[in-house]
């Protein structure tokens, strides 16, 4: 085994770390705009993360690194998009944040 396995094992391990976060987050947290964040961010950095560890094991085979790298372009446009949504909707809705330990 080389280097490439390795380095995408750790990438791997640390994009399933920041999911794992991001749903205990979703969670814990109080509010739907807090629980939004975790989701978000945590969502496109995590699968970001896997899809780059998946392309270090792929191993020179470019059809799979092309469908790889647009997996990352649309989770990296309809991620963002989807929270904005969904925080805007909240937002007309009337739902109003959680501010305090109230």
């Amino acid at each position: 085994m080389d280097w490439t396995f390795w380095f995408g094992s750790v990438l791997l391990f640390f994009g399933t770390l920041l999911c794992i976060s991001g749903t205990v987050g979703v969670l814990r947290f109080p509010d739907i705009y807090t629980r939004l964040h975790a989701a978000s961010v945590t969502d496109s950095l995590g699968s970001g993360c896997i899809l780059a560890g998946l392309a270090f094991w792929v191993e020179g085979d470019w059809l799979v690194l092309a469908k790889l790298f647009w997996v990352f372009m649309f989770l990296m446009v309809t991620s963002p998009t989807a929270g904005h949504t969904i925080a805007q909707a909240a937002l007309t809705g009337g739902v109003k944040p959680k501010i305090g330990s109230e």
